[in-house]
């Protein structure tokens, strides 16, 4: 699929079939968004794969909002960042997310991408539990990583709808010298 094509057709999803997304196919999709840059070529981007039910259950309830839809996605993925490697991790790791995603439209799978870092678990109380804290008390990610984001990975159970039309002019400036 062309590039172009790729960014018509990348849409958050957040409805999946329950058919289970191929090792391959998440091999190959995770492999292609490990290529993205980062700082000073520091490579500081984990990405941790969760494909049990019953954790990505546990993984969508680590806010009160925006993140139950994942129960439903057949794989998961955290993007954590090595916060030892560098200061960037979070800038390397976003952009890690944002190719991981559109690897992900390239090999035809559906994606969308939770907030995880300095969110908290429930919105009325935001200087209260945070998510990744929640995270961090099943899975094994280690202490020098900052998590970023999850990332559902599967295959829509609908044809999403083309993207509304945008005046990407009003956003483009030509400051004049």
């Amino acid at each position: 699929m062309e590039f172009k094509e790729i960014l018509r057709r990348r849409r958050s999803v957040r409805k999946y079939l329950s058919r289970p997304v191929e090792r391959e196919v998440l091999d190959t999709v995770l492999r292609e968004a490990l290529a993205a840059p980062s700082s000073r070529n520091s490579h500081s981007t984990h990405l941790r794969v969760l494909t049990d039910p019953e954790t990505i259950a546990r993984i969508a309830r680590m806010r009160d909002y925006g993140s139950a839809f994942l129960e439903h996605a057949p794989a998961v993925v955290l993007v954590e960042g090595d916060r030892t490697a560098t200061d960037l991790w979070r800038e390397n790791a976003a952009i890690t997310a944002t190719a991981l995603l559109f690897a992900a439209t390239d090999a035809g799978l559906a994606s969308c991408w939770v907030h995880v870092n300095g969110r908290p678990c429930l919105k009325d109380q935001p200087d209260g539990a945070q998510a990744e804290d929640y995270l961090r008390e099943f899975l094994p990610v280690p202490a020098e990583h900052g998590i970023l984001c999850a990332v559902a990975l599967g295959y829509s159970d609908f044809e999403p709808a083309a993207l509304p039309p945008f005046d990407a002019g009003t956003h483009i400036h030509w400051p004049e010298k």
